[in-house]
Formats: C-alpha cells, sequence, structure tokens
C-alpha cells in the first residue's frame, strides 16, 4: 500500500513516514501544498494523510481541488485541537476522517488501516481468502492456523491482492501501489514475488490472468 505523507513540521513529517514505513507502507512525502496537489493528482495513493496549514496552498483548498478532480482515494486531515472549524471545513471538503494535533502515532496508524480497508469494502481487520488470513493490526499472515513468513515486499503484495481480492489487478497497478516514486520499476519483479508468493502459501489462491494481471480468489 502506498501512502503519501504532507507535512510542513520536518520532525512530525519524518515521524509519521518512519512509523508508516516500519508498517510496511511505501511512503512519499511533501511540505506543501502546491507539490501536494501535484502528486495526489498524479500519482494513484491508497490514502493520503494531509495536514491543513500548509504553505504555498492550505490542506483544504488541496483537497478541494482533489474531489473537483474526481480524485477519490482516502484522505486523513491533520488539524490543531482549537481549530474546531478546519475539522468542519475538511469534512465538507471531501476528508474521511481527521486527528487533532497533538495526537499518538498509533491513533493514525489505526485510522489509516481503516480508510483503506472501507475502501476496498472490507469492515473487518482481519482479511481471509480461503485458508488465508491476514490481520491489517499485527501484519501477520497465516494459512490453516500456521504463521507465514514473508519479505516486505511479498507482504505488501499480498497485502495488497487481500484488499482487492476477486479482482483482476494489473502488474502496472501491482508496480503503481507497491513501489515509491524514485523506485526503479520492473514489471518482471512482480513476476517473482508472485512465484514466491505461490510457493509460501502452498494453496493455489492467486491466479493469472493471461495478459491482464492477476486475481487472489478462494475459487482459483
Amino acid at each position: 500500500m502506498r501512502i503519501l505523507v504532507v507535512e510542513d513540521d520536518e520532525n512530525l513529517l519524518r515521524q509519521l513516514s518512519e512509523a508508516l514505513t516500519t508498517a510496511g507502507y511505501v511512503v512519499d512525502q511533501a511540505s506543501d501544498g502546491e507539490e501536494a496537489h501535484f502528486l495526489g493528482d498524479t500519482e494513484p495513493y491508497d490514502a493520503i494523510i494531509l495536514d491543513v496549514g500548509l504553505p504555498v496552498m492550505d490542506g483544504i483548498s488541496v483537497l478541494e481541488r482533489w474531489r473537483r478532480d474526481q480524485r477519490n482515494m482516502p484522505v486523513l486531515i491533520l488539524t490543531a485541537r482549537d481549530r474546531w472549524s478546519d475539522k468542519v471545513a475538511g469534512i465538507d471538503a471531501g476528508a474521511d476522517d481527521y486527528v487533532t494535533k497533538p495526537f499518538h502515532i498509533e491513533e493514525v496508524l489505526a485510522r489509516v488501516r481503516a480508510l483503506i480497508r472501507r475502501a476496498a469494502g472490507h469492515a473487518s481487520s482481519e482479511l481471509e481468502c480461503g485458508p488465508l488470513r491476514l490481520d491489517t493490526r499485527t501484519a501477520r499472515v497465516t494459512v490453516n492456523g500456521s504463521p507465514l513468513k514473508l519479505t516486505s515486499h511479498e507482504f505488501r503484495l499480498l497485502d495488497y491482492l487481500m484488499h482487492h481480492q476477486g479482482s483482476v489487478v494489473s502488474r502496472t497497478e501491482l508496480i503503481e501501489h507497491l513501489y515509491d516514486q524514485d523506485f526503479d520499476r520492473d514489471s518482471n519483479t512482480i513476476e517473482v514475488f508472485v512465484g514466491r508468493l505461490r510457493k509460501k502459501i502452498g494453496v493455489d489462491l492467486i491466479e493469472t490472468i493471461r495478459g491482464q494481471g492477476y486475481r487472489l480468489h478462494h475459487d482459483a
């Protein structure tokens, strides 16, 4: 899953980015509204964390422009505790949730997980596909109850497929959502990771749709 963090406070930007990276997300950063608008308008993010008080262009204006341009990714806004009007303006502009500063990083992580789950149509934090289970809170994966040890890239690939199970996901979509904007993207690496996952899972859940991509399906 790929996240954009927009925050002009360097320390907070670093803390959020490090926590999200540790949690298994791919993270892009922006420190002003203009850069944020450009990235959100041109890159496919699974969720965006957006500070309201930004230089060049404020967060509310950025969000309004995204929604006006039909950019529908989940957005979590960060607001100051004493600015209730920012919360109202943010929700009215199209924000999906908000967190007030100061906050605990774990709360932000939990809200991001929830936004991504809901956007993919899942209510539970535990995703299931046949004998496969993925707990989004702990990043724990099991097959028939037995823990599965995955590399970070393998986990991100499986996590994306689990969130979109039943749908055909192209190699291009996987590359866009598994790597940041500076990564040297190569579709062949996706095939390698899919092959490794199939061996580790041990059951035939990942189906190759010729000329289109992959589908995770318990009837595959």
